[in-house]
């Protein structure tokens, strides 16, 4: 996957748009257009602050289904990405929660947008939605008859499981992308707002080879100085929020002190290779 073609940059920051309840959905409001009116308001928001690109999930849908979502989540969430790719220029992706990676294709597919992510890729991971399976075999098969070029993030042993076995951590990020053909790869800590250790990022990036690695979950401006070392981009949601909690809307000023905080970092880290190089240049 070349992140400069998709997000226009080698280092992408990719916010997180979490969709008020939909239809079918236990906390579902009555309201489709409020639904559409915040995520307006986030996409937004997040476009303003510097972001290069934003995933939407139907995160307030918990408890979620562990495989096909109703029609209905379907049906809000192409509505919802397409009135969102009018309003903001930045790339558009989707996860349908908790591992949906069919529709959330169709829907990419049908709206034009550019990546999906999934969840649950390769393997067996015990989940509080049960045990889920991966679908690599389907997804990809699907894709290629929808004609799609949509590209395919997946998490390698996903927050919020735990796996059936033990697999380590490399030989996880190698059959996720060798043998899953993930386009990127994405690593989280145990839970939504827990980020992953610098020592796993550098395995996954070392067993990648290449592939795409982003960190999944509990970046912060004050962690991500350190964790974009061992890693090529970021996806970001929690730290964001007001007052960094999770059921608040976009805080703005949190984007962009996110985003300088990233910035900052890159070209810190830039500096440092090009010392390097002169350094053992003869």
């Amino acid at each position: 996957m070349d992140l400069r073609q998709t997000f226009n940059t080698p280092n992408p920051i990719i916010g997180v748009v979490h969709l008020m309840p939909l239809p079918t959905s236990p906390r579902w409001g009555g309201s489709l257009k409020a639904v559409i009116d915040r995520a307006e308001q986030e996409a937004t928001a997040l476009a303003s602050g510097g972001v290069n690109g934003i995933i939407v999930e139907n995160f307030f849908d918990a408890p979620f289904t562990k495989n096909r979502v109703d029609p209905a989540i379907v049906s809000a969430m192409s509505l919802v990405v397409e009135r969102l790719k009018h309003l903001v220029e930045v790339p558009i992706g989707l996860n349908v929660l908790r591992n949906d990676a069919l529709s959330a294709m169709a829907i990419a597919s049908c709206v034009q947008a550019h990546f999906i992510r999934v969840n649950v890729l390769t393997g067996v991971m015990a989940t509080d939605q049960g045990i889920i399976e991966g679908q690599a075999h389907e997804l990809l098969r699907y894709r290629r008859e929808l004609g799609s070029n949509v590209k395919i993030l997946a998490d390698v042993l996903v927050k919020h499981a735990r796996p059936l076995g033990s697999p380590n951590l490399t030989t996880a990020v190698q059959e996720t992308i060798d043998r899953g053909l993930a386009d990127g790869v994405i690593l989280s800590g145990w839970s939504t707002g827990s980020p992953p250790t610098l020592e796993d990022l550098e395995l996954a990036s070392a067993a990648a080879n290449g592939t795409p690695v982003f960190i999944g979950s509990g970046a912060s401006w004050e962690n991500i100085p350190q964790l974009i070392q061992a890693a090529d981009g970021v996806i970001v949601s929690s730290s964001l929020k007001r007052r960094g909690q999770i059921e608040q809307p976009i805080d703005p000023i949190r984007v962009s002190q996110f985003v300088e905080a990233m910035q900052r970092s890159l070209a810190l880290k830039a500096q440092e290779k090009a010392q390097a190089i002169i350094t053992v240049s003869p």
